[in-house]
């Protein structure tokens, strides 16, 4: 029962992409009810513990399973895709609406085989797919060559990390025969090494960790509702929620748990402070999600996958809004420079809306986002005091950057917007913010209590230190938003880390494709090219003999026609004498000698006279000839 949980919106995304552009209407309820229908079919299957199998062959199995972590994912994708799938339907172009929800609707499948699958090849299966979709919806507006430059950028740069999924596959199938979860806790030494990192690299291509980071920026080039399911339920967070939900058996894996926590905490420090720079709306979100998302890698490093989860959860409701709301002031402004919008008077609902979810990326109490910040930072108290701190100052970062894009785009100014939004918009941007309300009753000890995870212990000092550094980011991002000036340092662009690999990577490996084409041309092709220079000589030298050939070709058939006359003439001449003398001599001979055969009867009279007189006659011939022939 568990495969229809990934396979009704694939299925239902085929349906609407191939039933093409229509009403946006029509689209908007055909998508939002897909969405639904999986938000009903992802609470029954946690409910009832629902499983799935499939037999491959050759060993080979497709498993599916739900844990308490990954029914809460589940639910958590259909439930922010509903909202945005509304939003997309009102808010996106018309042309190819039709494709967008439908592959919309197809991400969020993979994005649930990724999260209900219970072995690596099934994961890989949905961890593709999920790549190919996020290709597809990166560059939808296709006609413009800088959206599918983007999207071939991000599909590269994930599929590079998306090399240590498939190492570790082969590693679990070489040292475990299997490819179940549990077959990782079989393996050991070099094999078990191969298999941990090799995931490792692979969530952090996905989450855009450390050197990763880039790609997030080039696919905000998508459009707005696309960026905000890949940030906020499906891609993006498939990284941590891979590494909370392996976590039972790698964390025993040497230097793996600490790996994670320096990848987390790196990224969380250097993606907010490009945040906290950024200019452009939604690559400010883009670095903020990198950013929370190296939160998460330090609670799973930290050994508390759960507190992961929870803020995975609390994360999506709280990143969704506000992506779309940088769409809508996108369009409010004709760009996405921060600078040129200010709608608090013009759009006031929008602006009240995007400020919930502000608060809730800020981790201000009583949000639930807020609860699951300070749940990080006692996870990495606990691993060390110098840890709990840095976690800290990234909070401080996420509120400085949240603080900062609500004042640039909503706060206090007098922009005159372009376009405004419609009521579905502000209605699934409403139900969003709802949401990041709703969630702060994770503060109570009751809702605490249910959770079915290990909570870290807090002090009372320690929050009132995570609080001190909330309020000074708050005033260092409202400060900063009110400094703003027209340029935009440099780095803002990650740091300069996109430049860094372009000279150390890009340009270099450029320069060895260059090089090796001229290899090619020069050397691996001199032998065809020989080969062919060979061939067109042959040619040349037939045809000239063949010209020569044509040149005596009058004299030879001169002769031709000659000896054709003669045979022609003795042919005549043997069909008319000819037949006459070849015919006459053997006729003439039969006559001649029917005639003397009759003469020589008519010797044979039986009178003994003639017989003496015959005989005379030849003795006397034969005295003559003896006589005259002796002579």
């Amino acid at each position: 029962m568990l495969w229809a949980l990934p396979l009704f919106p694939a299925l239902a995304g085929l349906a609407l992409w191939a039933s093409g552009d229509g009403s946006r209407l029509r689209l908007g309820l055909l998508a939002g009810g897909a969405a639904a229908g999986t938000l009903l079919l992802a609470v029954l299957a946690a409910a009832q513990g629902w499983q799935g199998g499939f037999a491959w062959g050759a060993g080979l199995a497709l498993h599916l399973a739900l844990t308490p972590l990954s029914a809460a994912v589940a639910i958590t994708v259909p439930a922010v895709a509903l909202a945005v799938l509304i939003f997309a339907a009102a808010h996106e172009d018309a042309r190819g609406l039709a494709r967008l929800l439908g592959l919309m609707l197809i991400f969020c499948g993979a994005m649930l085989l990724t999260v209900t699958a219970a072995d690596l090849l099934t994961l890989l299966i949905g961890w593709e797919i999920m790549g190919f979709c996020s290709w597809a919806l990166i560059g939808h507006h296709w006609r413009d060559r800088a959206n599918m430059a983007s999207g071939r950028y991000a599909f590269v740069t994930t599929r590079l990390g998306d090399l240590g999924l498939f190492l570790a596959l082969m590693a679990t199938w070489s040292g475990a025969g299997a490819l179940d979860y549990a077959a990782l806790g079989r393996l050991d030494g070099v094999p078990l090494a191969l298999a941990a990192f090799g995931i490792l690299i692979a969530a952090g291509a996905k989450a855009g960790q450390g050197p990763f980071a880039p790609w997030l920026f080039r696919a905000m080039d998508g459009p707005s509702s696309v960026s905000a399911l890949l940030h906020a339920a499906t891609m993006v967070a498939a990284g941590a929620y891979l590494l909370a939900r392996l976590h039972p058996w790698l964390a025993d894996v040497p230097g793996w748990s600490g790996a994670v926590i320096e990848l987390g905490l790196f990224t969380a420090l250097a993606s907010g402070a490009v945040a906290v720079m950024q200019g452009h709306a939604k690559k400010l979100l883009a670095g903020s999600t990198s950013a929370q998302l190296g939160l998460m890698f330090v609670a799973v490093g930290a050994g508390y996958p759960g507190v992961a989860v929870v803020h995975l959860v609390t994360h999506a409701a709280f990143k969704a809004p506000l992506f779309l709301s940088a769409g809508i002031a996108g369009d409010a402004a004709g760009t996405y420079r921060l600078r040129e919008m200010g709608y608090m008077r013009a759009l006031p609902w929008t602006a009240g809306l995007t400020a919930l979810a502000a608060l809730a990326l800020a981790a201000v109490p009583p949000l639930g986002a807020a609860w699951s910040k300070e749940q990080i930072a006692a996870a990495a108290m606990h691993e060390s005091l110098l840890l709990g701190l840095a976690v800290m100052v990234a909070g401080a970062l996420s509120a400085a950057y949240a603080a900062r894009f609500w004042f640039l785009a909503y706060g206090p100014g007098n922009a005159v917007p372009k376009a405004r939004p419609h009521w579905p918009e502000i209605a699934a941007l409403g139900a969003l913010a709802l949401a990041c309300t709703a969630l702060g009753l994770l503060w109570l000890g009751p809702v605490q209590a249910a959770l079915p995870m290990r909570l870290p212990e807090g002090g009372s000092l320690e929050i009132g230190a995570s609080l001190a550094l909330l309020a000074v980011g708050l005033l260092a991002g409202l400060t900063l938003a009110r400094r703003e000036t027209a340029t935009e340092p440099h780095a803002a662009d990650w740091l300069g880390l996109p430049a860094l690999i372009g000279r150390g990577i890009v340009r270099p490996f450029e320069r060895l494709a260059t090089l090796a084409a001229r290899l090619d041309d020069s050397v691996l092709d001199a032998i065809p090219r020989g080969a062919a220079l060979g061939a067109r000589t042959v040619a040349r030298g037939g045809r000239r003999a063949w010209g020569a050939m044509q040149a005596d070709q009058g004299l030879i058939n001169a002769a031709v026609w000659q000896v054709a006359a003669m045979t022609r003439a003795l042919a005549r001449l043997g069909a008319g004498p000819g037949e006459t003398l070849s015919d006459g001599l053997p006729e003439g001979a039969a006559r001649i000698t029917g005639r003397t055969g009759a003469d020589v009867r008519r010797l044979q009279t039986g009178l003994s006279h003639h017989y003496y007189a015959i005989f005379g006659i030849g003795a006397a011939l034969a005295i003559l000839f003896l006589i005259f022939g002796k002579a």
